[in-house]
């Protein structure tokens, strides 16, 4: 059906001009991941991964390396160094299996590439070097894709790490009869995703947009300028729920130019033909779909308030249409900007994007016409990721696993000083302080008198800054937002900004009453004696919390809520008034003066075993009624960069000094939600502002107040002051049949990991340790046979004045793997004897279990050493230890100080000397 419309001249033009688009990322050509195949019904002898080359040309891929990453540990499972390939006359490279067509460039035996939860990474090389079994790194970084199923889940680590920001993709395999790949789309901008879609390999991806969520008919093809030639507007219909109306708007003055009913019988393409002299493109305009009939939008008539069903909005060259007619029709996005080019075939442009929804002129691209036909769409030559610099990238922080989003909202100024309230802005921040996109996100703005929203923005096609910001705010504030608004849009309050990951659309539209559903953050705000009128928004964003008062009163000037006391979402408590920073780390008042004395106590973690009452906490011991204000729990990872926590403190410690933190009875602060102590990594108390305790790059001996490492990731050691040696892992053999934690027996040094055994928890009382009560006796020589002490024969004096308990303990416990640290050898008594080192006295033990099984760890060879004894040393704890020990058992033994492989006996004169086990 054509419907002609006669439409009023706007203006007059002695020649007649077309337009194009001005694309918003042009830049080189690169190479990305287009397609993936990773599952095929029945055997997997299909499966394949595209690269493709966004210049359509055949390219060398010098320099690349393809790394296939598994999601479970996270690790790499396959790499594949591309040096020696190039791709094929048209950009694109097959990797897959043998028997697939058409023929990959590299083969692969069938079921090479796992299912998910996973991940494909390219990488260019001169940034580092990449194997197998390596952890997932961001090093050197060219693109990636993270997927999973919906039965798999766990792509956590791998999405943080390779694609910040954005989530694992979750392949649906019913999405198709037969077999399906995941393809890479752009959806709207330069903002790329993937969906599923039948397989291509060595083609161009089909990329059809999907069926629409919510509008029934929506703009599929238009048609601006062209001289002598209609334009035209085509749209994708279906069964409407009533009639429609198309209206073309003048961006000018934000009035109907000409208004027509759209008559709807069938399900199909509909093209409606506007006269040659409108919507040529020299102007600002806009069309826009709408429920109801043209009587209800008469030419001439103002900009309705209703909200479209779809809406298209075009910039003219040099002439922005007004921010009204923007953010009314397409909220939160850019106009189509176009640019004056003589000619007399006009602009075609198609919708493109895979966008599911509507009002968004970046999905819709330069490309041929097709009326009544479906969309021919050009691959796009922009590029979804920044391309590497030649010496690599920076490794990224990773990211806090906890909570349900990784963006937060960091600073709200909602009042300004005087009437013109033009320096209004929300600021928000990625947790990974780098460039990531903001795909899904939507911001809220929530009215405190009738719990709605009264502004819904889309934050699809934008990006963070390069430290992970990004502005909303008034259109004249300085730095400049991403998306401006005109003064005055934020209200001063009882309001609510909420930020949202909603991939379908608007959170409202699938919602009702106020969206919890993909929350990310929010911050609900109030004037002075108003705290009760948001009390419906407090309840449903922020539960069991007041509203936040931006005080006027507390500084001269202007102000804002800034995040200063945590990165939880959604907590209030984060927040102080402060001067404004868009852009800038907040202006955050510096903490007191942490407590002196403080140190950690005591740690247990839910991975280490499989009790029923296994738990993960930390205790911290300090003087009685203590404010630990200005100190900060944080929390490493084994091989991870970044920290997996950062938790101010915010209470006082106990009667008897204590002071409990995690998701255990009766603590005095709980882990942020999802967050734990791992099995493997270190917890350190720290004494400096949130951001850099979190950041855990810039830690000094003044900022770490105590320290507990449980790894051997020596870059870990190395971040924290620590040397191999000093870390402290858990025995569970220590306990028996229980849980175990990690508990500190020697107060109060801090950062000793002497200090510290495992044992069972005791959260809130006294820590089990090493007793008299379960001691027994020991005689132990270790022979002098390497080393400085080997070329100074009978002079062991150095090493039984240095740290000789640590050495010796060390020993034992190869051999007993019981617990036995520095602390059991307390009370014993070190001495040369002809250059043996010669220890005798007690060893204790937490427990009858413990100490059995030192009894039953060495072999007794004899109990002396050759030679007089000289240089004799004695522990300050032995002449107590001595006497009060009680002696149920006896340990003798003369050990070898070096470590062979297999355990041998040699006698030498007198003595003989036991070689254990290495």
């Amino acid at each position: 059906m054509v419907v002609r419309l006669a439409l009023h001249v706007v203006a007059a033009y002695a020649v007649c001009l077309s337009v194009c688009l001005v694309a918003s990322v042009r830049g080189d050509p690169c190479l990305i991941i287009s397609e993936v195949n990773a599952d095929n019904p029945k055997l997997d002898t299909t499966e394949f991964v595209e690269l493709y080359h966004t210049g359509g040309q055949r390219v060398s891929l010098e320099g690349y390396t393809l790394v296939f990453y598994n999601g479970n540990g996270n690790i790499a499972y396959k790499v594949l160094d591309l040096k020696g390939h190039i791709t094929d006359d048209r950009g694109f490279f097959l990797v897959g299996s043998v028997d697939m067509q058409p023929k990959p460039a590299i083969p692969l035996p069938p079921n090479t590439v796992q299912n998910g939860p996973d991940a494909i990474a390219l990488y260019h090389t001169s940034a580092a070097r990449y194997g197998e079994k390596m952890n997932a790194t961001a090093v050197g970084l060219v693109d990636a894709i993270v997927y999973m199923t919906r039965r798999s889940g766990g792509a956590e680590v791998l999405a943080e790490t390779l694609t910040p920001g954005v989530p694992a993709f979750v392949e649906d395999e019913g999405a198709h009869e037969g077999d399906e790949s995941i393809e890479r789309c752009l959806v709207s901008g330069e903002s790329w995703g993937f969906q599923v879609d039948l397989p291509s390999p060595g083609q161009r991806n089909r990329c059809i947009p999907p069926d629409p969520i919510t509008a029934t008919t929506r703009i599929s093809e238009l048609k601006l300028g062209g001289g002598q030639v209609d334009g035209f507007v085509e749209l994708s219909e279906s069964q409407a729920a009533g009639p429609l109306v198309l209206l073309v708007l003048d961006g000018r003055t934000d009035t109907v130019s000409e208004s027509v009913d759209v008559h709807t019988s069938r399900e199909g393409l509909l093209s409606i033909t506007i006269d040659k002299n409108n919507m040529k493109g020299d102007e600002s305009g806009a069309v826009a779909l709408y429920s109801g009939k043209a009587s209800d939008f008469p030419v001439g008539s103002p900009l309705s308030q209703t909200q479209p069903l779809d809406a298209f909005v075009f910039a003219g060259p040099g002439n922005q249409p007004s921010a009204n007619l923007t953010e009314t029709l397409i909220p939160g996005r850019q106009p189509y900007q176009l640019s004056a080019r003589f000619g007399e075939g006009g602009l075609y442009l198609s919708r493109c994007g895979v966008a599911s929804w509507t009002r968004d002129p970046g999905v819709f691209w330069e490309a041929p016409q097709t009326p009544g036909q479906p969309n021919q769409c050009p691959w796009p030559k922009i590029c979804p990721h920044a391309i590497v610099v030649p010496g690599g990238t920076e490794v990224p922080p990773h990211l806090p696993p906890w909570g349900r989003g990784d963006f937060l909202i960091s600073e709200v100024n909602a009042d300004n000083p005087g009437s013109a309230e033009d320096g209004e802005f929300i600021e928000l921040w990625h947790l990974s302080g780098r460039r990531v996109s903001l795909q899904a996100l939507w911001l809220l703005l929530f009215s405190g008198h009738n719990s709605k929203p009264y502004r819904e923005i889309s934050l699809t096609g934008h990006f963070t800054t390069a430290q992970g910001y990004f502005l909303v705010g008034s259109d004249r504030l300085v730095p400049a937002p991403s998306i401006r608004l005109p003064p005055n849009t934020i209200q001063n309050g009882p309001d609510a900004v909420a930020l949202y990951r909603s991939p379908f659309g608007p959170p409202s539209a699938f919602q009702t009453g106020i969206p919890t559903k993909g929350l990310l953050d929010a911050v609900v705000y109030r004037l002075r004696g108003s705290d009760k009128d948001a009390q419906e928004l407090s309840d449903a964003l922020t539960p069991g919390q007041l509203p936040l008062l931006e005080d006027p009163e507390v500084q001269p000037g202007d102000e804002a809520l800034s995040r200063c006391n945590g990165l939880l979402p959604a907590d209030l408590s984060a927040f102080v008034v402060a001067p404004p920073t868009p852009l800038r780390e907040n202006s955050c008042p510096r903490p007191p003066p942490p407590p002196e004395g403080v140190v950690i106590s005591e740690v247990g973690s839910a991975r280490w075993t499989n009790h029923s009452r296994q738990r993960g906490f930390v205790e911290l011991l300090g003087p009685p009624l203590t404010s630990l204000q200005g100190l900060v729990l944080t929390v490493f990872e084994e091989y991870r960069t970044g920290t997996t926590m950062a938790l101010p403190l915010t209470s006082i410690t106990d009667h008897n000094g204590f002071y409990l933190i995690g998701n255990v009875t009766g603590a005095d602060q709980v882990f942020p939600q999802g967050a734990t102590i791992p099995a493997n990594g270190a917890v350190v108390l720290c004494s400096d502002t949130v951001t850099v305790c979190r950041a855990g790059t810039t830690l000094t001996n003044s900022t770490l107040r105590d320290t507990l490492v449980f790894s051997d990731d020596l870059r870990l050691l190395i971040k924290l002051s620590a040397t191999r040696g000093q870390q402290v892992m858990p025995v569970l053999r220590s306990v028996e049949e229980g849980p175990v934690s990690l508990s500190r027996c020697s107060c109060c040094e801090a950062r000793s990991p002497s200090s510290w055994t495992s044992s069972s928890p005791t959260p809130r009382l006294t820590n089990i340790c090493p007793s008299p009560a379960f001691s027994s006796d020991i005689d132990l020589c270790l022979a002098p046979l390497s080393g400085d002490w080997q070329e100074h024969p009978g002079n062991c004096s150095g090493l039984v004045q240095g740290h000789s308990e640590i050495d010796v303990a060390g020993y034992l416990e190869e051999r007993c793997h019981c617990g036995i640290s520095a602390l059991y050898l307390q009370v014993a008594n070190f001495s040369c004897a002809a250059g043996w080192l010669r220890v005798r006295g007690n060893i204790q033990a937490l427990s009858d279990h413990q100490r059995a099984l030192i009894l039953q760890t060495s072999p007794t060879q004899g109990d002396t050493c050759t030679g007089p004894a000289t240089d004799r040393h004695m522990s300050t704890e032995s002449a107590l230890g001595l006497h009060i020990g009680l002696v149920l058992g006896a340990l003798y033994c003369c050990w070898d100080w070096e470590q062979p492989s297999l355990p041998t006996s040699t006698k030498r004169g007198d003595h003989w000397t036991i070689t254990p086990w290495s």
